[in-house]
């Protein structure tokens, strides 16, 4: 019987699986969008929003949980000062999976990870009348 853990198991042991997500949270901040499995992909998001969650409130022991998965001072001050404002007003839902078709290799199902529109105002367009020569 095998002991219970959060998630799949991605047939890795605790460290790896560790490794592998904090890796692919790396990943997608330093470029905003991945390819990778299906399975790795479902695996990752839970993780990669609660991250955006913590950056959002970014008080000292937030950043400390975040410093603690991603060891990259640079990425880090991206996730806080860059990504995580543009979900200021968005409750959840920070990330979207796009199914890409399967890996010529194995048939394994791909998808793309990526950021949600964010919410950057955009300046309205208003219509333009059309004006009518008089006679």
């Amino acid at each position: 019987m095998s002991a219970s853990v959060f998630g799949k198991k991605l047939s890795r042991d605790t460290n790896q699986r560790q490794a592998l997500l904090k890796g692919l949270a790396g990943a997608l901040f330093r470029s905003e969008a991945i390819e990778t499995t299906q399975a790795k992909a479902q695996a990752s998001v839970t993780l990669i929003e609660n991250l955006i969650t913590k950056a959002r409130r970014a008080n000292l022991t937030d950043i400390r949980i975040i410093e603690s998965v991603i060891v990259d001072k640079e990425l880090i001050h991206k996730l806080v000062h860059e990504i995580a404002p543009r979900f200021k007003n968005r409750p959840g839902g920070y990330l979207r999976l796009i199914k890409l078709g399967n890996r010529q290799g194995d048939n394994a199902p791909m998808v793309r990870i990526e950021f949600t529109a964010s919410q950057i105002p955009q300046t309205p367009q208003t219509p333009k009348k059309s004006v009518k020569k008089s006679k």
